[in-house]
């Protein structure tokens, strides 16, 4: 005998939907959009922030660096689907291209796909199923590590192994601080004001703050 209860869905069970809807690309090419547009902007005064650290101890100026890959880690915790990491770096990186980036069309798009593709990962990895803040470090820091390792073999390929060895810790923490926190934290906030309704990332921050406050 079938009961009512047996035929109710079980709500602790987590159903992931690959699928993209047409909202998942408005937003995550709105937020490659928005963000291309800051890659351009900072592409115009990184230096001046960063020189004094790279004079200080060169390979340090990339603690700032995470700035490039919000986008990968961003877009992911929005939207929570494959693709999405790599997809939303991708659409910045071709903007600031397109604006005129001073290393290059190609160079700065190949850079979009290798940040992007070192946060895909880590979601991947994760059956893109988890979304916590310690998973959005863990993206962030990847996607610093790939961009230092695509430096290494273009930008910096003769430097030192100290140099490399400050420059790639430096990418990775500032991917995960900056890119990884601070995309989480972004997530949280754009949750708090309803523009995330209409995706389980914006449902379930309001919903934990309200079960949070009771």
């Amino acid at each position: 005998m079938t009961t009512a209860t047996s035929e109710m869905p079980n709500p602790s069970r987590r159903r992931v939907i690959f699928r993209w809807r047409v909202v998942d690309i408005i937003v995550a090419a709105v937020v490659g959009v928005a963000f291309g547009v800051v890659f351009y902007g900072w592409d115009l005064v990184y230096s001046i922030p960063t020189k004094p650290l790279e004079l200080l101890l060169p390979g340090t100026q990339a603690l700032l660096y995470g700035v490039w890959l919000i986008p990968a880690v961003l877009g992911a915790l929005i939207v929570r689907k494959p693709g999405a990491a790599l997809f939303t770096e991708l659409v910045a990186a071709t903007l600031e291209a397109l604006l005129g980036a001073q290393w290059g069309g190609f160079q700065t798009i190949l850079q979009g796909i290798v940040q992007g593709l070192g946060a895909e990962v880590i979601f991947a990895i994760l059956l893109y199923s988890s979304w916590r803040l310690w998973v959005a470090m863990l993206a962030g820091a990847a996607s610093g590590a790939s961009m230092a390792v695509n430096d290494f073999l273009n930008t910096y390929a003769g430097s030192t192994l100290a140099f490399k060895a400050s420059y790639g810790i430096s990418a990775v923490v500032s991917g995960a601080i900056i890119a990884g926190v601070g995309s989480w934290l972004l997530v949280r906030a754009l949750a708090r004001t309803g523009a995330l309704s209409r995706f389980a990332s914006g449902r379930q921050t309001v919903a934990v703050a309200g079960s949070t406050k009771g």
